[in-house]
């Protein structure tokens, strides 16, 4: 038996090391980028990794906007919760809440029509929840956070794609949406660009979205088609210039993300979803014997 005190502790590590802890491979991205680069893109990528790292030894949020809390849960099929998945949910909802007093979390959730604020970031279908069931006897809690920036003006973006337009379709409207989203200053390059293709839309949003926030840096999609698309991407969205805030360079992105799912033969749902640079999210592991916080992204692990 997992006992609620075990799932509680572990929403509340998560949360609190995604928030301040910036992944490895988010900082060798950072290095790697500034390695290239000279100037101002080299200048405020360099800022930027030197805040990051003041983040992670003072232990405060990598970035103000702490974004939407969102949770990706891996349940085991035999492990055994103390009060089921409804109480797992209800512990999470009261680390947020914690989270949020103790100023781990801005204050951000707000009723969309009244802009009435709770002051916890609970409310109507947030915490965001979203479930894969594996073998084991363990709970995997990911915690990302999804900023307003890189989310709300432009930052995610779909499009129907006919199939007779076929992978330059593709491939035209997802470097477009990048573009448009740099152009309106919505997203902060360079960033982590996730893209779904297939299903219906919110299908493909979702899988951009969890391709943009849940893949490590560097990781490659197993299917070769897709991969090589991933980098023909990135290649080509770089080669624009856009650069660390729009202000030019040779990196606008990090990485390209590629999930899919079938698609009906009508078209193909393509959609897009920009993660920030400092791609926030941690992963901890819940069993019978205590908590483990994870090295990495495991969401996409065994697919």
């Amino acid at each position: 038996m997992i006992t609620k005190d075990c799932l509680k502790k572990a929403a509340l590590l998560a949360i609190k090391r995604g928030a301040t802890y910036i992944a490895d491979d988010v900082f060798d991205a950072f290095e790697r980028a500034i390695a290239i680069e000279d100037g101002a893109a080299a200048n405020g990528l360099s800022r930027t990794l030197e805040s990051l790292k003041i983040s992670r030894e003072k232990e405060l949020p990598a970035c103000p906007d702490t974004g939407w809390p969102l949770f990706f849960l891996k349940v085991g099929n035999e492990a055994m919760l103390e009060g089921g998945l409804l109480a797992l949910e209800e512990l999470i909802k009261d680390a947020v809440r914690e989270c949020t007093t103790a100023g781990i979390l801005r204050k951000t959730m707000k009723h969309p029509l009244t802009g009435y604020d709770p002051g916890d970031n609970v409310g109507e279908n947030v915490p965001g929840f979203t479930y894969r069931f594996v073998p084991g006897n363990a709970v995997e809690i990911t915690y990302a956070a999804k900023g307003g920036g890189s989310e709300v003006f432009g930052g995610t973006r779909h499009r129907m794609i006919a199939f007779s337009d076929g992978v330059n379709g593709i491939k035209q409207f997802i470097i477009d949406a990048f573009a448009a989203s740099a152009r309106a200053g919505a997203v902060c390059p360079p960033g982590i660009l996730g893209v779904g293709i297939g299903g219906t839309a919110n299908i493909a949003a979702n899988l951009a979205k969890e391709a943009a926030c849940l893949r490590k840096i560097g990781s490659h999609h197993p299917d070769p088609m897709f991969a090589e698309l991933e980098s023909q991407l990135c290649e080509g969205i770089n080669s624009l210039g856009i650069g660390h805030m729009g202000a030019g360079g040779r990196t606008s992105v990090f990485a390209v993300h590629i999930e899919y799912a079938y698609t009906h033969i009508a078209g193909v749902a393509v959609a897009t979803s920009t993660n920030c640079c400092v791609a926030r999210r941690a992963t901890v592991r819940a069993g019978e014997n205590g908590i483990q916080l994870m090295d990495g992204a495991y969401w996409f692990d065994g697919r």
